[in-house]
């Protein structure tokens, strides 16, 4: 029989189903590869957003008045003026480099070796900070110690804490360090009381240890988000507080409470969860020391009930813990007196030493309404100097090529650079002053 090809019509049923099949399944290939790359498009988009990759790096920005210690800071602290580049994978995203300064503090952090001082304060309570020799001579050649307040319920055995004191010491400066009160966990209170958002007495008392060991030293006064609020208000509190300060330095601090209370509760930059994670820490902390807060054998605060106790374990933010407990050891009336009475807002205009405020644009607990009170100060203030870099996060400022950030961090290094230049500053006026008098005598 002859061999030729017979219409499709003609052909046996199975031979037609068989031919669909094949002309079907052969356009399914094209169809899926089409998903998939819509798929990775989609995924791609959303790790370049949620990682802001866009996003430029630049010099950060900086806010002061024009006069002869700005001229000179630009001048001597080129991280100043320098572009921050960020890791470049993750970097740029604020909440990573919050998450991994919360979570993992800094990589491969040092452990500086420093003695742990006891001072039993006026109502009973044992505070205690850690003090570091300096590794080296300082630039100038003076004795410098560092005053630190770290942040909230943070303390020196804190990863991030022991980087910068490590670097602090390499550079030729003594360090104290507060660890707030409650905060250490094998450190038992000795009061009703533990450490709150403005509270300065143990700061204080720190300083004061210092200044009477050290007659000869002078001071460079450091404080990180809580702590920076702390150290404002310190130093505002008194003007004798401000005798041998040379410089304040306050980083990622939001300025005032009371103005920050509703931000802290929005879900916008995941606020209200960041605020959740804390009030939960919080929580751990009061209620590891609960039988001297709340116990039937001590005396309490008069204001502070048993009640307050069954109100901290539903609590879920900050506002509802400082309403609930923290204000009551100071006897506030309200939650909206205890925040306006223990802002630095209303002290930084009483600050006379050079002050350099740091936050980061990027920083997902610090609303940006919060920037406008350093940006203020700092258009009104010639000793004042805010700093705005766009990445960084909340105390992250981490560094890096690609993936992993280096042990030192833009913010180690800024602090301690604009110390030196302080002191140098402060060493250039005092050269001044004897060679005027030195003229003025040979007159």
């Amino acid at each position: 029989m002859p061999n030729f090809c017979l219409p499709f019509f003609h052909m046996p049923l199975l031979c037609r189903l068989k031919m669909n099949a094949m002309l079907e399944t052969s356009e399914l290939p094209a169809v899926f590869d089409g998903v998939k790359l819509a798929a990775v498009a989609a995924v791609l988009y959303v790790i370049v957003r949620c990682l802001n990759l866009k996003s430029p790096t630049a010099p950060p920005d900086l806010y002061f008045q024009d006069s002869g210690l700005s001229r000179f800071l630009l001048k001597s602290c080129p991280l100043l003026t320098k572009e921050y580049i960020p890791p470049l994978i993750w970097g740029k995203s604020g909440h990573i480099q919050t998450a991994l300064y919360g979570k993992m503090g800094r990589v491969r952090s040092p452990h500086p070796y420093g003695h742990r001082k006891f001072i039993t304060m006026s109502d009973g309570a044992t505070s205690t900070f850690d003090l570091f020799e300096p590794l080296a001579e300082h630039c100038i050649g003076d004795d410098v110690t560092m005053v630190i307040c770290p942040g909230i319920a943070n303390h020196s055995e804190k990863q991030y804490i022991r980087t910068f004191v490590d670097y602090a010491q390499k550079n030729g400066y003594r360090c104290a360090v507060l660890n707030h009160l409650g905060a250490l966990p094998n450190i038992e209170l000795t009061s009703p009381r533990m450490f709150t958002y403005g509270c300065t007495w143990e700061f204080g008392a720190m300083v004061s240890y210092i200044k009477k060991t050290y007659p000869q030293t002078q001071l460079v006064v450091v404080g990180f988000s809580l702590g920076g609020n702390i150290v404002c208000k310190y130093l505002g509190e008194t003007q004798a507080n401000q005798d041998r300060v040379l410089c304040c330095v306050s980083v990622c601090q939001g300025y005032s409470a009371l103005r920050a209370q509703e931000t802290f509760m929005q879900w916008d930059q995941c606020r209200r969860f960041y605020n959740f994670l804390m009030a939960d820490n919080m929580k751990k902390i009061i209620l590891s020391h609960r039988q001297v807060l709340f116990g039937n054998n001590v005396k309490k605060p008069q204001s502070l009930e048993d009640t307050d106790l069954s109100r901290l374990y539903t609590a879920t933010s900050l506002m509802q813990i400082d309403d609930n407990v923290m204000r009551k050891f100071h006897g506030y009336n309200s939650l909206k007196e205890y925040y306006e009475e223990e802002s630095c807002m209303r002290y930084l205009h009483r600050i006379y030493v050079p002050l350099m405020l740091v936050n980061a644009a990027d920083d997902p607990l610090v609303h940006d309404s919060l920037l406008s009170i350093p940006k203020a100060l700092s258009e009104k203030r010639e000793n004042v100097i805010f700093v705005l870099p766009l990445h960084g996060g909340h105390l992250g400022f981490f560094e890096g090529a690609v993936l992993f950030p280096e042990p030192l961090t833009w913010m180690d290094k800024l602090v301690v650079q604009y110390a030196n230049a302080i002191c140098q500053w402060e060493c250039n006026k005092s050269q001044c002053s004897d060679t005027e008098q030195m003229d003025a005598d040979l007159e």
